[in-house]
Parts: C-alpha cells; structure tokens; sequence
C-alpha cells in the first residue's frame, strides 16, 4: 500500500472509531427524549383523567343536593298534606262547637264552658297555621268560596257574599276547606 492509500485508510478507522464512540451517546440521548416524551404523554394522561374525576366527582356532588332539597321539599309537602287531612277531620267538630254556641238559649255556666273549649281548639288549629277564610260581604271568589245559592238581595252587590253557612279555612296558602256561601245575584 501506497502512503496515501495508508492514511486515507487510517483516517477511515479514526473516523469508524469516532462514530462508534459517538452513537452510544447519540443513543443514550435519543433514549433519553424518547422516555421524556413518553412521561409527558402519560402526565397530559392523568391530568385529563383527574380533570374528568374532579368534573364526574362535582356533578355527583349537585345531583346529591339536588336530591336532597327534593327530598325535603317532599317531606314537606308530605307533612302538610297529613296535617291538612287531620285539621280537616277535625273541622266539623269546631262547625258544631260554633252552631251550637249560635243558638244557646241562656248566659249560663255551661254555654261559657263550650266558648272556651271552642276557643281553645280554635286557638290550638291557628297555632298549627289555620286560617278563616273571611267570606261575608267579600265578594265572591271560586277559588275560597263555594256558592250554595243565588238569591237576590238589596243589601250586598251582585257577586258578593250575602251570608256564610258554613265557615272555610285555609292552611298557609292551601285551601283546606272552601267557605260554603250564599250569594247575591
């Protein structure tokens, strides 16, 4: 071999030489970038799967409040229609108390004992939210008042209440009970 053929030769193996020296590094950096991307792949991952967690545990969240609040809310519509039927078991027993006390005969002992016994259950059912439906000379209004006549009258307006026969009661906002009147035409 010609001296040129020599170090052109020898100048083939330093470079053959360098370049394996220089791939495992190039290797190990290629390595490195690749498993960097990878971990940040798996971190965009996780935090999109927390996001879609927190999101999931947050709406769990309101629809068990939600829920809740319609819970109460029927437990108290519930409650109130109980208490209406039982005030209105006991309605016809205060219609008896005051008709009774309306034709008492005498200012006796035992006419005064039925007032305080009508006022007491009175006083007990408006502790409970009872209310009178105040009907005479109003006038008339189907959604408190149920007519039981038409007569004419010189009195009252025509559409008005002439007179209550028997007493209507509302508990709270709900009419347990229309007032039954007679009206004038």
């Amino acid at each position: 071999m010609t001296d040129k053929k020599k170090h052109k030769h020898k100048e083939e193996i330093n470079e053959a030489n360098a370049e394996a020296v220089a791939t495992p590094e190039i290797s190990e950096q290629v390595s490195a970038d690749a498993e960097r991307e990878d971990l940040k792949r798996q971190l965009e991952e996780a935090e999109a799967k927390v996001s879609e967690y927190k999101d999931g545990w947050a709406r769990s969240q309101a629809e068990f409040q939600n829920y809740k609040k319609r819970l109460d809310r029927d437990n108290e519509l519930m409650y109130a229609s109980m208490k209406g039927d039982i005030i209105k078991k006991v309605l016809p027993a205060l219609d008896d108390l005051e008709r009774a006390l309306q034709n008492r005969l005498a200012d006796d002992a035992w006419a005064n004992g039925i007032e305080l016994i009508a006022r007491k259950l009175q006083n007990m059912l408006g502790a409970e939210g009872l209310k009178r439906i105040e009907a005479e000379g109003t006038e008339f209004n189907p959604n408190f008042h149920e007519a039981i006549s038409h007569e004419p009258s010189e009195n009252v307006a025509s559409g008005h209440v002439i007179a209550v026969v028997q007493n209507g009661y509302m508990l709270g906002e709900r009419v347990i009970r229309p007032a039954l009147v007679r009206v004038a035409q």
